[in-house]
């Protein structure tokens, strides 16, 4: 079962930082998950709308120069990174989930993306494009068939592989609160991945693992590596 650090090792280092992505891959993840949004100066490492929580600045992340962001201290000395940063300390046989929190042109964003790859080790095979506004990743596929998609959900709907059906998508991407085993027995029936989020918990990761889901997002990856190895 593969282990992805939501957000890094986000609970021993500050989320979403360069820091909590090199930590994840010393903790043997097999990747890293993180929130992206499309700034007007690129896309950018970010989990909320506004500063307050991890910046400890007044006011929101898109209307705030790059060139401010940037020197902002989010922890521990870190800072915001962009995508191409962060791409970059991926090493080539490690995965990569890509959440998007925020676009508003899929065209500049498919390009930016691929060159972000351009410039890094890592392989387009091992990326993984998941978003909880099905609408963007429609067109992502539209303008990008080959890359891989997680249709990103937080609950059991009645068809519950439509969404992935209608995508195309690699994977179904669902919460720990809405996953059960005939959901996952069901998606793996008709070829999607199973990925679940957010798993901190060993017993949880070892029900998961019984139920023969490919992988989970935890904040805790050594944990998981511990628990998911013995």
């Amino acid at each position: 079962m593969l282990i992805f650090a939501h957000r890094g090792a986000s609970k021993a280092a500050p989320e979403n930082t360069l820091k909590a992505f090199k930590l994840a891959f010393e903790q043997d993840a097999d990747g890293i998950e993180f929130d992206t949004y499309q700034h007007e100066s690129g896309i950018i490492v970010f989990h909320d709308r506004t500063l307050t929580r991890r910046a400890r600045e007044t006011g929101y992340l898109l209307d705030t120069p790059w060139q401010s962001l940037k020197q902002m201290d989010i922890g521990d000395g870190e800072h915001i990174p962009s995508l191409s940063e962060t791409l970059q300390c991926v090493p080539s046989d490690r995965w990569c989930n890509i959440e998007i929190k925020h676009l508003y042109d899929v065209n500049s964003w498919v390009e930016d993306v691929k060159k972000a790859i351009k410039q890094s080790n890592i392989s387009t095979s091992q990326l993984l494009i998941s978003s909880f506004n099905h609408h963007w990743l429609n067109a992502i596929t539209d303008l990008w068939p080959e890359i891989k998609i997680g249709a990103l959900t937080a609950s059991y709907e009645l068809d519950c592989t439509a969404s992935a059906r209608t995508l195309s998508a690699y994977s179904v991407n669902i919460a720990l609160d809405a996953v059960n085993k005939q959901f996952v027995q069901t998606a793996l029936q008709e070829g999607f991945d199973v990925f679940v989020y957010t798993v901190d918990e060993p017993r949880d990761m070892l029900m998961l693992k019984e139920w023969g889901v490919t992988g989970i997002f935890t904040n805790l990856p050594n944990v998981a590596f511990n628990t998911l190895s013995d």
